[in-house]
């Protein structure tokens, strides 16, 4: 289980599985999803909630996906210093992975 911090003070945070990096990755979510000047904003976590929802309308079978949505990117606590995090935290997790 890994911890992502949410915003600039240190006082929120999101649990995020092993399971929620392999959905991420197994639907390429955060693929081109951060613009070329590398800034993540409101648009991009917007950018991010509606093509999860468009996979979601596409597939009868995303359980994976679903529980993803509810632990972690419509998590109350999700906002774009969150998902700054995220990123982070999935680029960090796919080298370990390949090492």
């Amino acid at each position: 289980m890994y911890k992502i911090q949410t915003n600039n003070s240190g006082t929120r945070h999101i649990d995020v599985s092993e399971e929620n990096l392999q959905t991420i990755e197994k639907y390429a979510l955060l693929d081109g999803l951060v613009a070329s000047n590398g800034i993540v904003d409101e648009s991009t976590l917007e950018k991010l909630k509606q093509n999860v929802r468009s996979f979601v309308m596409q597939n009868d079978d995303c359980k994976d996906l679903i529980k993803l949505c509810y632990e972690v990117l419509y998590h109350d606590n999700m906002k774009v210093y969150g998902l700054r995090e995220l990123i982070m935290l999935y680029l960090s997790w796919s080298e370990q992975k390949e090492e």
